[in-house]
């Protein structure tokens, strides 16, 4: 692909950037590298069809690293990675807990729509370490470090200034900077270890005609320093100087570009990444709810004055591109099936805020304990969320509910504000299905609906199969139907379909989520011996 290298780009090239990490994907078949190759001559957008919001990513080496949002979930700020920018697997988290808060825990209060925000990650090539900065409720912000973007990753003290929608830079002598800010752009520059201040200053300051500008990432690239910053959610701006202090000029890459999603959203935010050839591509997502934001992949050329534009399809993002000069590189499916037969789960898991440690166990299945006493999905501690493959799919978990006790609720879930499950009850020694909608949230987050029985079976049998599929095309109107079965053969569906909220405030897309917990008293259990997605 040497039509997107640019004189510019044939240069020596130091680009820094952000991205997160730790833990490893359930083990799937691979394709046969020789037959993925074949295959893949072209790739297609989005690369990956779930919800990764905010995403960044940068290059160390050969190897790519994506990072991404997540809010109120734990473990969060998830690793992925990649040899040749369109497969992608997950191998960890930057922030192994969400420990800043009872919040978090959901311990008397809930942290829905804070915790992980648009964050950053960077590679120090002089230490060969990883720092990752995030700010917290819009408030503090932390540094993680690891050797290994896999993880462990090791939180130091709250740094003196929360930095929204942080960028990183390291720059070619090993200085670290943060761009950060919104509609207002500053720089800051932080101490050799990266824990502390030394210098900030604002930089920028966007004209009322553009509105705001936030979501900064920060690029040295042959010698100019680029800000990269989106118009949400429509529009993606840079800014370029000859020094990270500044002036900076102001240069539009996008507006209104038709993405590559059918009824979704315009590509923005995210960011640039170099291959090792000197090729370049802008990692950007698109709005496409009820899914969330869905990574997509465009390749980037350059003006013959050092600028940024997005190689478009017939005037738009496309649906396909020739595939990076990278070699296929196969990795593990990011669906599929987990029997949970690990110590610990698979890093495609993340738990709807921090769970109680002490109520969950995996290793001949997955053993969820009753953590909360409450008949509020919304406050249960333990619920285990796997993020939907789009544009449509199936999950289906295999439950032993035998430890089940009186007032129990476990099931499988589609969970966001406005959610609704297929599960079991168990009420005076009977335990029964129950399709169940109406668990909804206001726009503080609130719980406004704990839920209405819409449908009711007799459980017949030591084990129950419960599934759910989900369309999660963007759009209104779509819908996720819930069945069960007894023999894990044939399904029937209990209840009306569910139809799903696609609006964008809540951020997080729709997930599958499996849940027990406790209306009376603590003390039961139920046992997942196997959860799988299939499109």
């Amino acid at each position: 692909m040497s039509w997107l290298r640019t004189p510019q780009s044939r240069r020596s090239v130091f680009i820094g950037g952000a991205g997160l990490l730790a833990g490893a994907a359930a083990a799937t078949a691979l394709v046969p590298f020789a037959a993925a190759e074949a295959q893949q001559t072209t790739y297609a957008n989005p690369v990956v069809w779930q919800d990764f919001a905010d995403v960044e990513v940068i290059r160390v080496g050969a190897d790519f690293y994506m990072t991404a949002s997540t809010m109120h979930y734990s473990p969060g700020a998830p690793v992925l990675h990649s040899r040749d920018l369109v497969n992608w697997e997950f191998i960890g988290h930057s922030v192994p807990s969400l420990d800043f808060g009872d919040k978090y825990d959901l311990n008397g209060a809930r942290g829905y729509v804070r915790g992980i925000w648009a964050s950053t990650l960077a590679h120090r090539p002089s230490e060969d370490r990883f720092y990752w900065l995030g700010q917290i409720d819009f408030a503090r912000s932390y540094m993680y470090t690891a050797t290994d973007p896999a993880g462990p990753w090791t939180r130091h003290a709250e740094l003196s200034r929360a930095y929204y929608d942080a960028g990183m830079l390291v720059d070619t002598d090993g200085t670290m900077y943060v761009a950060y800010g919104n509609t207002q752009i500053s720089v800051a520059q932080l101490s050799a270890d990266g824990r502390s201040e030394v210098r900030n200053q604002q930089v920028y300051s966007t004209p009322s005609s553009i509105g705001t500008l936030e979501g900064a990432r920060f690029y040295k690239i042959n010698g100019s320093y680029y800000i990269f910053l989106t118009r949400p959610a429509n529009g993606q701006y840079i800014l370029k100087s000859s020094s990270p202090w500044g002036p900076y000029t102001l240069r539009q890459v996008l507006l209104d570009m038709p993405g590559p999603i059918a009824g979704g959203g315009v590509p923005h935010q995210g960011g640039l990444v170099s291959t090792p050839g000197g090729d370049w591509y802008y990692m950007a997502f698109v709005d496409a709810y009820p899914g969330g934001r869905m990574p997509a992949l465009a390749p980037i050329t350059w003006t013959g004055d050092g600028w940024p534009q997005v190689a478009t399809v017939n005037g738009a993002w496309g649906s396909t591109y020739p595939f990076p000069d990278l070699a296929p590189h196969p990795v593990p499916s990011l669906i599929g099936t987990d029997e949970f037969t690990g110590a610990a789960l698979a890093a495609k898991w993340e738990w709807n805020h921090d769970p109680d440690d002490s109520k969950w166990s995996t290793g001949n299945g997955l053993h969820l304990q009753t953590a909360t006493v409450t008949n509020d999905l919304y406050s249960a501690r333990n619920t285990l969320t796997h993020r939907i493959q789009g544009p449509s799919s199936t999950a289906t978990v295999e439950i032993d509910p035998s430890a089940m006790r009186d007032g129990d609720r476990a099931g499988l879930a589609m969970l966001r504000h406005a959610s609704a499950w297929i599960g079991l009850r168990r009420d005076n020694g009977t335990t029964r299905l129950s399709m169940t909608d109406g668990l909804t949230m206001d726009s503080n987050w609130n719980t406004t609906g704990t839920g209405t029985e819409r449908a009711s079976e007799e459980l017949c049998g030591a084990t129950v199969w419960l599934r759910v599929t989900a369309d999660i095309r963007p759009g209104s109107g779509r819908q996720a139907v819930f069945s069960y079965s007894t023999d894990g053969s044939g399904f029937t569906q209990l209840g009306p379909a569910f139809t799903l909220d696609n609006a964008w405030q809540f951020f997080m897309g729709y997930r599958f989520a499996v849940f027990n917990h406790a209306t009376q008293s603590l003390g039961g259990a139920v046992t997942v011996n196997r959860f799988s997605i299939t499109t």
